[in-house]
């Protein structure tokens, strides 16, 4: 008879997930023995891969931004834009692309040939520089620009090229970067470029046999490892769906067809289903008593008294915040716009709490200008999101665009953790509104400490 009680509760979590446990262990040291061996021999391989890639992407760096200055120099000629020459400048003398590209290379090259083709093609682009300074001067002159970077006020244009008028100036410029001989020097420098990424592709392909063989051997092992993994985590999945994941999806479908949940799996599920299934039949038998006239407000649609008691009764309090809200001076506005303008004001009030809180929550009117809102699922710790949502509140009751008079409310805040019982809730939360009242109205307080909102 005690065996099939036994079979009927289940297997224990507790015992399962000990040999889970167990296993996820083993399987994680034969994982790190495997993958470090496997990474030893991979780094080896990769590494010189990655560097080469480092290499010849620095190498096509420096012909990028000889490019990419070239291109500037001749949009300056051509357009005569101060922004090309600011943008020719600032890559020269600031990004240098081309001079960092050279350190990358000194330091992590090793080839000597590769090394020396790319200075040359560095060489060649600074001496081209001096022909790409002396036609910016010449746009400059042509021009009559007056602010131009300071390097260039040396350069000195020959008598010849001095005398021509704006336009030839110009003109002048444009023939010394689009040229013969200015694209000359541009290919002697991509051939310098070419011969230097080609020594660097040779080194990328000398690949080191014995390094292959190890990794080829370490392979061998990780598929043996890998197939016992493989095996363990399908045993595992196995065993997880069956006393967990397919009743905990079974539960969710019963839940969303609102019914009760099937008292299968582990014996921990099992539990939780039958807890679960007690508080259906108690929520079936509360729904059952509570309609939407007995327990809502007719005026503003908010919970009436009837409903603030039920909820009271059932919120739990380890996780729900009370907020006893009270209009300063409403008598004030009834007797000088009338009890409808007051009505009014006591929907938009509603209004407001339900867009500023959340729609778990439940707004109540226990009186006649006294609401209570109880914010559901929310740790003590809140008090930051509290204050920012009582402000909003303020901000938008004072508003009067609607052409109801401006109102403010007054706030006692309690968490239910800070009380012994439900009958202490809504005691605590007046006692923290009235410390509101006194400290000036507009105001709310948490615990006792009064805040002017």
């Amino acid at each position: 008879m005690q065996l099939r009680h036994k079979r009927d509760e289940g297997i224990s979590l507790r015992t399962t997930h000990l040999l889970l446990v167990i296993g996820a262990v083993i399987m994680s040291g034969l994982m790190f023995y495997s993958t470090f061996h496997l990474s030893v021999s991979f780094r080896r391989l990769t590494e010189a891969s990655e560097d080469q890639i480092e290499l010849r992407k620095a190498a096509r760096e420096l012909m990028d931004a000889s490019d990419y200055l070239t291109e500037k120099v001749q949009r300056f000629t051509v357009m005569g834009d101060m922004h090309f020459l600011n943008e020719y400048f600032t890559e020269a003398f600031e990004t240098n692309r081309r001079e960092e590209a050279i350190d990358r290379m000194t330091v992590g090259s090793g080839n000597t040939a590769a090394l020396q083709n790319l200075q040359s093609a560095m060489q060649g682009s600074l001496e081209l520089m001096n022909l790409e300074y002396y036609a910016m001067r010449l746009v400059i002159e042509a021009k009559g620009y007056t602010d131009y970077p300071e390097l260039l006020r040396s350069i000195e244009l020959s008598d010849e090229d001095q005398a021509l008028p704006p336009d030839e100036k110009q003109r002048r410029a444009i023939e010394l970067v689009h040229g013969d001989e200015y694209y000359k020097e541009k290919d002697n420098i991509r051939s310098n470029m070419e011969a230097s990424l080609n020594e660097l592709e040779r080194m990328a392909y000398d690949t080191d046999d014995s390094t292959l063989r190890a990794f080829r051997d370490e392979m061998t092992v990780v598929r043996v490892i890998i197939t016992i993994q493989i095996i363990g985590i399908f045993f595992m999945v196995w065993l997880t769906a069956r006393l967990g994941i397919h009743p905990v999806l079974n539960a969710v479908d019963k839940i969303k067809e609102d019914s009760p949940i099937p008292e299968v799996g582990a014996n921990e599920f099992r539990y939780l289903a039958r807890t679960y299934n007690k508080m259906y039949e108690v929520y079936k038998s509360s729904l059952a008593r509570l309609n939407f006239k007995a327990s809502h407000d007719e005026l503003t649609g908010a919970y009436n008294r009837s409903g603030y008691d039920l909820l009271l009764s059932s919120v739990d309090l380890s996780s729900t915040y009370m907020m006893l809200f009270d209009l300063d001076n409403f008598k004030n506005i009834n007797d000088t716009y009338g009890h409808e303008t007051g009505d009014k004001v006591l929907i938009k009030l509603v209004k407001v709490l339900k867009s500023n809180f959340r729609s778990d929550d439940y707004v109540c009117r226990i009186g006649g200008d006294e609401f209570v809102v109880f914010m559901v699922h929310t740790s003590e710790n809140q008090q930051n999101l509290i204050t920012s949502k009582i402000r909003e509140i303020n901000r938008e009751l004072s508003e009067s665009d609607d052409g109801l008079p401006p109102v403010t409310i007054s706030v006692g805040i309690v968490h239910g953790t800070k009380v012994a019982g439900a009958e202490n809730l809504f005691e605590k939360a007046d006692e923290a509104m009235y410390k509101s009242k006194q400290s000036g109205k507009h105001t709310y307080t948490f615990g006792g400490s009064s805040i002017s909102s």
